[in-house]
């Protein structure tokens, strides 16, 4: 018996070591019995993705609470349409988003963080990265911190302007 599998800030990716035991400790025929789904992940995709793993190591499922057993042919389907289901939301939430960012462009609106540089300030740059001063100097310039700098590449200082990268 392990109790309490899942803590309140865990995910799957980051199995707490009590549920990582438990999937140590499986084998094939075995089940694993837990009260509720919950205590095996806190979200759809988790518990779908520890049951999958668990069923191609020939492990069975049983959730008391729901009454979901994988180890009968009913309680495989009922846990499918559960996996189809969240397939279906995550690709909603994917439409919606894209659709959501169109949108968005449409009406100008551009996302990411905004650029540090104006365009005056950019030609500035360009000017003194030809003279190679240090990053330190470049920034107090130009009145943004270090970190807009981007690394020095092949002994070069470039400055970080939106996505791309000048030097």
């Amino acid at each position: 018996m392990f109790p309490n599998l899942v803590g309140d800030r865990q995910r799957y990716q980051d199995r707490p070591p009590a549920l990582s035991a438990v999937f140590d400790d499986l084998r094939a025929g075995d089940t694993l019995v837990v009260w509720r789904l919950d205590r095996l992940g806190r979200s759809l995709p988790h518990l779908i993705e520890a049951i999958r793993d668990l069923e191609g190591r020939g492990v069975g499922f049983k959730s008391v609470q729901e009454s979901i057993d994988t180890t009968t042919p009913g309680g495989r389907l009922v846990f499918h349409v559960f996996g189809a289901l969240a397939s279906f939301e995550r690709e909603l939430i994917q439409e919606r988003t894209l659709a959501g960012l169109a949108a968005a462009r449409e009406r100008g609106r551009l996302g990411g963080r905004p650029t540090a540089l104006s365009p005056a300030k950019l030609r500035q740059a360009r000017k003194m990265i030809g003279e190679k001063p240090p990053v330190t100097e470049v920034a107090q310039v130009l009145g943004v911190s270090r970190a807009t700098k981007a690394p020095r590449a092949g002994g070069r200082v470039g400055v970080r302007v939106g996505r791309a990268c000048l030097g």
